[in-house]
């Protein structure tokens, strides 16, 4: 399985792992600590004011217990205002009351108050009176904030609220204990807990103080969570436009695809793979505009989005290409749905004639469930270029179709690949054989010329046609090293044939279209033909004729200069063009080669034997001598040699050879005409390389 491309890959892991909800409870965790730290604070204030009320009394306690243990009665507080008027009561150590002095309102809550931060804990006992201490969970005393609210919000506060010199303030009872004579007795004061309205005031407005500034805090976290999740939500939905069609890209639809394909729910749903190509679109543009050309494939996107399912999509791939995912039941009802949607878009514009070719790569049940169950996650990049492969199949024409990825196409590719691969270790290594196909003189049958082919006899790979590896070559440039290649070789063989006295004929060697564009190409041939010591008139440079439609000036330069070194230079495939009349006009030529298509069918045809006949007699007119290619049956080898043509190249004399095997046809010791038998292990026809 092909990898993705790395930053593909990371990009769709940072947009697939956005999430608004991260947002959310981060918000909310920060939220709880915030007011969990609001809450502690105030609570330490709390306690803090409560710490500091407590203790004063609890010295007010300890000192009349002090005084009660020395004198053994209340006398001595007659002179102490503030312990005159409080209420007390001595115990023994089992609780019996020994003294007392006022009413006994102690509670049933009597605990350390742990409050009290770095003295002493201090034991006390609840007044019954009040709510105001609690006993919590662990048994310790602790203080009830529900009674800190406004006293005018309760009726309960009212009998806490005492007024002295004008000034209304709270006091809350609690016995203190202390413990005296030795442990063996214990000294129970009444104590009041004093609030002031102040103190209060100062503690609700530091309380709302530090709550507002939480709330704040709190609020522009909440605001910048918001806004980046909008700003993070306008950035994926950029990043995920298409700015021709205003729909979705590419990179949506691998993200958005993998999905579809992992999700459960569409689990028994099979897909295909679609690269959808508006045909001709560039040449759309050219007549008329490329604003116009967008519109389409607007309009376009947004048919096709109208006719797909909630588990299918569409986006827009490159120029004319459209990615589409669909489900589908069987290939015939894929196919059939596939046909309506081009025949929506043919029509989706009454005025132009529109087709669009469609690849398409069936995912089928193989993805459907992966080890343990799981469904297995789908290289959309992948089968999408393998559904290109297969509209690419569609490229030589203009009409709409579609093309289903096979394992044919696999090997294919997989050719192609070994043959780039393996393309310049065979070239050094000379891995490239020429062969020689004789060409004959129809009127005595003698040795006239030959054409040079190559094959390749590869050691791992075998002898390989020419059809299998030199349309590769053309595509990816290699041909020019090809090219060199074969007028060396064949240079070569013609220089070692002279100087041995044998009787050599001329030999052409293809030269590529893709090496004519080239300025310099008859110095290079007649210096590369130079170095072998070779004359040139045994060479003929051979050119198809479609090369005429390239630069035509720069052509007829290298034509001219080829001639003026003494090469010989013809022209292929004569026929098989639609302007061969006037590149003959154009161009000075030596030789003309006569299409295989001329003598595939029956020269009976009276039709045929004209178009032959006076084609012959146009290159005579010329100065041009004529080759047939492709000859097979005797017919028409007497039919050409009445007509004139000057040699036959074709299965009927020879088909090609390898070197050896030529020589014995230059030396005369083989002149055996292949049968019937001979010719049914290859094509018939002559070949071009």
């Amino acid at each position: 399985m092909q990898k993705k491309t790395p930053k593909r890959k990371q990009i769709a892991k940072i947009l697939k792992k956005h999430n608004t909800w991260i947002g959310i409870l981060f918000f909310l965790l920060i939220a709880f600590l915030a007011f969990a730290i609001w809450s502690g604070l105030v609570s330490a204030f709390v306690y803090y004011i409560a710490e500091s009320k407590v203790m004063g009394e609890y010295k007010v306690i300890s000192y009349m217990a002090e005084l009660y243990e020395k004198t053994g009665s209340d006398e001595s507080f007659e002179d102490l205002p503030d312990m005159e008027t409080r209420d007390y009561i001595v115990t023994d150590r089992n609780g019996n009351v020994l003294y007392q002095r006022g009413e006994d309102t102690r509670g049933e809550v009597n605990a350390y108050l742990e409050f009290l931060g770095g003295s002493e804990p201090v034991k006390a006992t609840a007044d019954q009176s009040t709510n105001f201490f609690y006993t919590d969970e662990e048994g310790e005393m602790d203080i009830n904030f529900s009674l800190f609210i406004p006293w005018f919000l309760s009726d309960e506060l009212n009998s806490f609220v005492k007024k002295e010199n004008g000034n209304s303030n709270f006091y809350f009872p609690l016995w203190l204990e202390k413990d005296i004579r030795n442990g063996s007795e214990v000294f129970y004061g009444k104590a009041y807990a004093e609030v002031r309205l102040n103190d209060a005031f100062f503690l609700l407005l530091f309380a709302t103080v530090l709550f507002v500034l939480v709330l704040v805090v709190l609020v522009l976290i909440l605001v910048n969570i918001i806004t980046t999740a909008i700003s993070q939500k306008r950035m994926v939905n950029v990043f995920f436009l298409d700015v021709v069609t205003k729909g979705h890209n590419w990179m949506w639809f691998l993200i958005r695809g993998e999905q579809i394909l992992l999700r459960r729910k569409y689990s028994r749903n099979r897909y295909a793979v679609l690269d959808m190509v508006f045909v001709k679109y560039r040449n759309f543009c050219v007549c008329h505009s490329v604003e116009e050309g967008e519109k389409m494939l607007c309009t376009v996107n947004d048919r096709v989005s109208g006719m797909l399912a909630n588990d299918e999509i569409i986006s827009h791939y490159a120029s004319a290409n459209f990615a589409v995912l669909l489900h589908y039941s069987d290939e015939n009802q894929l196919k059939e749905r596939i046909g309506k949607i081009i025949q929506e878009l043919e029509g989706m514009d009454g005025i132009h004639r529109i087709a669009f070719q469609v690849g398409v790569v069936t995912l089928g049940s193989a993805v459907e469930t992966g080890r343990r169950g799981r469904r297995q996650l789908v290289d959309l990049e992948r089968e999408y270029n393998n559904a290109c492969a297969a509209r690419a199949t569609l490229s030589e024409t203009d009409e709409s179709g579609i093309a289903f990825f096979n394992e044919q196409l696999v090997s294919e590719q997989k050719w192609i690949d070994t043959v780039q691969e393996c393309q310049n270790s065979a070239l050094k290594n000379e891995e490239f054989e020429v062969y020689y196909q004789p060409k004959y003189d129809p009127r005595n049958e003698k040795l006239k010329g030959a054409e040079a082919l190559i094959r390749w006899n590869s050691p791992e790979h075998g002898l390989r046609p020419p059809s299998e590896f030199i349309p590769i070559f053309e595509k990816n440039g290699f041909i020019v090293h090809i090219d060199d290649y074969m007028l060396f070789h064949v240079a070569r063989d013609q220089k070692n044939w002279l100087d041995r006295g044998l009787d050599c004929v001329p030999v052409s060697v293809n030269v590529s279209r893709a090496h004519f564009i080239e300025r310099n190409l008859a110095d290079h041939i007649r210096d590369l033909v130079d170095k072998v010591g070779t004359p040139h008139d045994l060479l003929e440079i051979e050119l198809t004729e479609s090369a005429f439609f390239d630069d035509k000036k720069t052509m007829l330069e290298t034509i001219t200069k080829l001639r003026e070194y003494g090469f010989h230079v013809s022209m292929d495939d004569f026929g098989s063009g639609y302007s061969s009349l006037n590149s003959l006009k154009d161009m000075p030529l030596d030789v003309l080669k006569l299409d295989a298509g001329f003598f595939s069918g029956d020269l009976d045809d009276e039709r045929g034997e004209i178009v032959v006949s006076e084609a012959i007699k146009l290159a005579k007119s010329l100065n041009m001598e004529t080759v047939a290619e492709g000859v097979e049956a005797k017919e028409q080898v007497d039919f050409l040699a009445r007509q004139g043509c000057d040699m036959i190249q074709g299965y009927y004399f020879a088909k090609p050879m390898p070197k050896d095997e030529y020589e014995k046809r230059m030396t005369g010791s083989d002149l055996k005409t292949p049968s019937s038998d001979d010719s049914a292990d290859g094509n018939s026809v002559s070949e071009s390389i």
